[in-house]
């Protein structure tokens, strides 16, 4: 009886390294689907973080390797879009061997939560983090009412 059970431990311990081992694989598949080399990306765009202070919102996204003048912000009501692009950049006189930074094109848009004003919007751009502060319009805010 222990050799049988001893058999079966043996196999689920094989059956939990296979699986482990196509996790890691497939795991691999889909994030360069996803994300690709470099910045290869798929409809999603960069990853992005919204975040709400009560009068302002703030985004960051991931924008690896595109400087300012290839990014595009705009803003319409409460809709929000991300566009850019990054050109293979080869030295002269060089050849490529190898390109896994290659072009590539990308476009993110979505809703934010209220109306904002476009007009005081700020945009920067730091360690490949586009950081944008988009405030509030003055209707979206919250306003304390007092009771007489």
């Amino acid at each position: 009886m222990f050799t049988r059970m001893s058999d079966i431990d043996r196999m689920f311990g094989a059956m939990d390294l296979l699986r482990n081992k196509m996790g890691r694989i497939f795991g691999d598949f889909d994030r360069s689907l996803d994300y690709g080399p470099g910045l290869t990306l798929s409809s999603s765009g960069p990853r992005t973080n919204l975040y709400e202070d009560g009068d302002t919102f703030e985004i960051r996204a991931e924008v690896p390797g595109i400087v300012k003048d290839d990014l595009n912000v705009s803003i319409q009501g409460n809709y929000l879009e991300i566009n850019g692009s990054r050109s293979l950049d080869t030295p002269e006189g060089y050849k490529i061997h190898r390109a896994e930074r290659g072009t590539s094109t990308f476009s993110r848009s979505f809703t934010l939560p209220n109306d904002v004003d476009a007009e005081k919007v700020e945009a920067n751009l730091k360690d490949g983090i586009l950081y944008l502060k988009v405030p509030k319009s003055e209707a979206a805010k919250p306003k304390q009412i007092t009771i007489r």
